[in-house]
C-alpha cells in the first residue's frame, strides 16, 4: 500500500511516520514544507493543480493529512488548517488515484462541554476559539467532499515530543527549573481545566488503523477519561522525584500548599483556565501560569466507543507513562 503522509515532521506526524515505516506493507512518501520531506510542498500556498499532478504521478492508495497550525492569529490558522485542507480535497477530487483520505481533526472542534459528560461524535460542535473554528471548517470540507474519507478528532495528545509551548510541556519545564535551582516551592496557575489526554503513540496507532479501515465520517480519539491538569502536575512531580510544594494560583482560594506526594488527591473546584492576559495579581507575579488556550472551557472528555467499534482501537499507554516520557526529555536539559 502506498501512503502519502502530509505533515510528517509535525508532532503527531512524526509518530505516524514511525508507525507506518514499521509496517512492511506500506510504501511511505512524505510531503511537507521542510527540507526533510521527500517532496516539498506548502499546502497553504500551493495550487490544487500542482498537487493533483503529484498525486497522479505517485498514485497513493491513502493520503494522511497531519499538517496544520495550532498557534497564531485567525488568518494564519485559517490558511494552514482550512485552506490547506481545501487544497487536498480539491486535488483528490481532480486526481485519478482514488485515494482514501485520513484527516487529523481535534477535540477543540467541539468546544466546551458539560462537566461530567462524554462528548460523542454526534454532539453539535461549538468551538470556542479560532483554532477550533479553523479545524471544524476543515472537517466540514472533508465530509462534504464526496471522497472516501475519515476525520479523527484527536483530543489532547501527550507523550514524547510534547511541544514546549503546550500546557504540559511548560509545566515540565517549570519543574525542571525548580529542581535545577533547588526551589522547594513551585507556583502554578490555570490548572483547573480537565482534559482527555491521549498518548501520541496511541494516536499514531489509530491513524494506521483508520488508513486500513473502510470507516468514514468523524471518529473521536481519546482516552475516554478526563484528568484535571493539577492532578497531572502531581503525577509529573512524582515521576520527576520533585518533593517540593505545589502552590496553586487559581482564582478560587485553596486551603494551602500541596505537596507533590499528595497532589494527585486534590479536590479543588473546577474553574475555567485563565487567558494569557489575566491580570490576577498572583498570576502576574508567577513565571509559571498554565492557561489551557484551546477554547474548551473547564471540561472535555471523549466518548471513544466509535473508535473501538469501527477501528478496533483502544488506548494502551496510560498518562503516567506519557508524563514520564515528557519528564525524561525535560530532565535531559538539567
Amino acid at each position: 500500500m502506498r501512503v502519502l503522509l502530509i505533515g510528517a515532521n509535525g508532532y503527531i506526524g512524526r509518530f505516524v511516520a514511525d508507525r507506518l515505516l514499521a509496517d512492511p506493507a506500506v510504501q511511505l512518501t512524505a510531503l511537507g514544507r521542510g527540507d526533510d520531506a521527500d517532496v516539498r510542498f506548502d499546502l497553504a500556498t500551493g495550487s490544487p493543480g500542482a498537487l493533483t499532478r503529484f498525486l497522479d504521478a505517485v498514485h497513493p492508495g491513502v493520503v494522511i493529512n497531519c499538517a496544520g497550525a495550532t498557534r497564531g492569529g485567525a488568518r494564519e490558522l485559517t490558511r494552514h488548517n482550512t485552506v490547506a485542507v481545501a487544497t487536498v480535497c480539491e486535488a483528490l477530487r481532480r486526481s485519478g488515484c482514488g485515494a482514501r483520505l485520513v484527516q487529523i481533526g481535534c477535540g477543540s472542534e467541539y468546544g466546551p462541554s458539560q462537566p461530567g459528560s462524554s462528548t460523542a461524535e454526534d454532539a453539535v460542535p461549538r468551538p470556542g476559539g479560532p483554532y477550533g473554528v479553523s479545524k471544524l471548517a476543515a472537517t466540514e470540507l472533508v465530509l462534504g467532499s464526496g471522497l472516501d474519507a475519515v476525520v479523527l478528532r484527536v483530543f489532547s495528545p501527550v507523550g514524547p515530543g510534547t511541544p514546549a509551548g503546550s500546557p504540559l510541556g511548560r509545566l515540565a519545564e517549570a519543574m525542571r527549573r525548580a529542581m535545577q535551582s533547588g526551589d522547594g516551592e513551585l507556583k502554578l496557575g490555570g490548572l483547573g481545566a480537565q482534559r482527555d489526554f491521549v498518548d501520541v503513540r496511541d494516536v499514531a496507532r489509530a491513524v494506521h488503523a483508520a488508513s486500513l479501515s473502510a470507516a468514514q465520517g468523524v471518529i473521536n480519539i481519546g482516552s475516554g477519561r478526563a484528568v484535571r491538569l493539577r492532578d497531572a502536575a502531581g503525577i509529573l512531580a512524582r515521576v520527576a522525584g520533585y518533593g517540593g510544594a505545589l502552590n496553586e494560583l487559581d482564582g478560587l482560594p485553596h486551603p494551602g500548599p500541596v505537596h507533590a506526594a499528595h497532589a494527585t488527591h486534590l479536590r479543588a473546584t473546577i474553574g475555567h483556565p485563565r487567558a494569557e492576559t489575566d491580570h490576577h495579581p498572583a498570576a502576574a507575579a508567577s513565571p509559571a501560569a498554565f492557561p489551557y488556550p484551546d477554547g474548551c472551557g473547564a471540561w472535555q472528555q471523549a466518548d471513544v466507543r466509535t473508535a473501538r467499534d469501527r477501528l478496533g482501537w483502544r488506548p494502551r499507554i496510560n498518562l503516567e507513562e506519557s508524563l514520564a516520557d515528557i519528564w525524561m526529555e525535560a530532565a535531559c536539559r538539567i
